[in-house]
């Protein structure tokens, strides 16, 4: 009789097939890459099947390791509900969670304390990337769920919590900078939506600036706007009490905050992080 297969050789074996990289996997699951690649020659002997094509580039699914996925995929959330359904301890599984970073420093701490008391089994890893790049990771299935922004958000009834973009200074007025004319600028990278924003905005007002930093670290651009050399733009919530907010700069567009999820079907753990993200979320 075969031996059954072992829940932790899969689950690395779904990881690796979204990822395409052993050693994205071996940062997940916080081990290293000689032992992921050791964990998936274990589940292909067990198998008796090749599952991957391995390259420089990374690795990619055989014929048999398409097959498979389905598999393994159904097996990991049959056996987190099973475990859900019938534990007295509650909810256990694992999510990787993704964030922009300044939601992470504004909201993450009160919402993790808060889920952690109630379900103590569920392990999060956390993913911090700026929107664009959470998207690109959702797509991939290299994380569960993420908060991710969207502009200009109206009255969508996706949106969990709406929140402003303000301008930043060392100083509380643009005048006590004493820039002179041309605005200098601290801001998100290029393809951010708080960086088209301002720059947006500056354009139509017909204010001169320029960009003196860019960067998606939030605590770079709280460096920079510290030394007073530029003027930055965060989520309002972000902001540590030591700056300034509202400087006399025209105004920025507003940001909604969603859940996106990487999977049409669930982990019961992935759910109800999120159905607490939605009850605590607003009021933070």
């Amino acid at each position: 009789m075969q031996a059954p297969l072992d829940l932790k050789l899969l689950s690395t074996f779904v990881r690796a097939a979204h990822s395409g990289t052993l050693s994205a996997v071996a940062v997940q699951v916080g081990r290293t890459q000689s032992a992921v690649t050791m964990q998936i020659q274990r589940l292909e002997e067990a198998l008796g099947q090749s599952l991957f094509h391995r390259s420089g580039s990374g690795v990619r699914l055989t014929g048999s390791g398409e097959r498979f996925l389905a598999y393994a995929e159904r097996i990991l959330k049959i056996h987190d509900e099973a475990i859900s359904a019938f534990s007295d301890k509650g909810l256990h599984g694992s999510i990787i969670f993704g964030s922009p970073e300044d939601y992470l420093s504004a909201f993450f701490p009160a919402l993790l304390k808060g889920f952690g008391t109630m379900y103590p089994d569920v392990e999060i890893k956390v993913v911090s990337a700026p929107t664009v790049e959470l998207r690109t990771l959702i797509n991939a299935r290299q994380v569960d769920l993420a908060l991710v922004s969207t502009p200009n958000p109206g009255d969508a009834p996706d949106v969990v919590r709406r929140e402003s973009l303000v301008w930043v200074g060392s100083r509380p007025t643009l005048e006590l900078h004493d820039f002179g004319d041309t605005v200098p600028l601290a801001l998100a990278a290029s393809n951010a939506i708080d960086h088209k924003g301002a720059c947006e905005a500056m354009t139509r007002a017909g204010l001169r600036y320029k960009i003196a930093y860019a960067s998606n670290s939030l605590a770079g651009l709280i460096a920079v706007a510290r030394s007073g050399l530029a003027i930055s733009v965060m989520a309002e919530g972000a902001v540590p009490p030591d700056l300034h907010v509202g400087a006399p700069l025209p105004p920025l567009p507003g940001l909604g905050i969603v859940i996106d999820f990487a999977d049409a079907e669930r982990s019961p753990a992935a759910i109800a992080f999120a159905d607490h993200i939605r009850k605590v979320l607003p009021s933070l």
